[in-house]
């Protein structure tokens, strides 16, 4: 599985983006995702995730009420009221082991997509 992140960019602090994580390749029927992010000298870190069924979804709480998975596109992240601390480089991931269960961890992720920069200016 290729996974291809997209939708990043220079947004105002307040505004809204949305990333899109497409796949290509041997793609299983379900998979879990997971968005990801890395701000310079930091480490990585999940923002949100959901389960194969999508019936399992997790957001962390410097992102709850802010970002959501699209309701249209499961695998996309609409990403809300944008603070000059989201900007960092996003990344999708994705598996299809294990069950349906969340993944939060780096580890937990076979399939990892390139990444896209998110800027938010104050």
């Amino acid at each position: 599985v290729q996974l291809q992140a997209s939708g990043g960019g220079l947004v105002q602090a307040g505004g809204s983006l949305r990333l899109s994580c497409a796949a290509s390749g041997r793609t299983p029927t379900s998979y879990a995702v997971g968005w990801f992010r890395q701000a310079p000298g930091k480490e990585r870190e999940v923002v949100a995730a959901i389960s194969q069924s999508g019936r399992r979804i997790y957001y962390a709480d410097s992102v709850k009420g802010r970002f959501t998975f699209s309701r249209d596109t499961a695998k996309a992240l609409e990403m809300n009221s944008l603070k000059p601390e989201d900007t960092a480089v996003y990344y999708c991931a994705a598996d299809e082991r294990g069950g349906d269960r969340l993944r939060l961890t780096v580890t937990d992720y076979f399939y990892w997509g390139q990444g896209t920069l998110v800027t938010v200016s104050s």
